[in-house]
């Protein structure tokens, strides 16, 4: 294991790559929280290759995931962990992700630090429609400009045609903040594109 886990700094993407599927195959009860502890590491390749490995092991890291999204002190362990969630569902499409985790990601989307409120909009968007009368609320509490440019982004790239209304009601919104209309009319014009290839 300790092999395997040095593997995961390797400069070779593909080394890292095969390391990380043999860690999760080869898992045992101390696999999560040891890739959990780089999550606060200095070396980026190192802490990414821990993110995707999670991911890869999939819903059994999201109780601690979540833990550590809501409860570190440090915003880069946070960041991490709403990736964290992200690569869950790229690498498991099929397996919807517990409540737990889009609880969690629910509660970060008000962190006060962009690197954790904006990967969670990110990966709630990966998440898709189970989550999008979320991600509209949030649209419409929200006072974080940033968080709710991402959301429109979200709603854009989810090919979800509930999108259609929430992103043609926010191009057309007078009352609402330039650059918000801005992004709601490009967002608009990308989920045409990915509702037409969808079909």
């Amino acid at each position: 294991m300790d092999a395997l886990f040095e593997k995961l700094k390797h400069p070779n993407p593909n080394l890292r790559s095969k390391a990380m599927w043999e860690i999760a195959e080869a898992r045992d009860e101390n696999t999560i929280p040891r890739l959990m502890s780089i999550l606060n590491q200095e070396d980026v390749t190192y802490r990414r290759a821990a993110v995707k490995t999670l991911g890869v092991i999939g819903a059994d890291v999201v109780p601690l995931v979540v833990d550590s999204l809501l409860n570190s002190d440090n915003p880069t362990v946070r960041s991490s962990c709403a990736k964290a969630l992200a690569q869950i569902v790229v690498n498991h499409p099929d397996v919807p992700m517990p409540d737990e985790g889009i609880q969690g990601l629910k509660q970060a989307l008000d962190d006060p630090n962009p690197v954790v409120n904006i990967p969670a909009v990110m990966t709630l968007g990966e998440i898709g429609s189970p989550v999008f009368d979320l991600l509209v609320e949030t649209l419409h509490t929200t006072d974080n400009l940033a968080v709710g440019v991402a959301i429109l982004n979200a709603l854009g790239s989810m090919g979800d045609p509930r999108g259609v209304e929430v992103l043609t009601q926010f191009s057309n919104d007078k009352s609402a903040d330039v650059y918000l209309q801005e992004s709601a009319t490009s967002a608009l014009s990308r989920l045409e594109m990915v509702m037409k290839y969808n079909n």
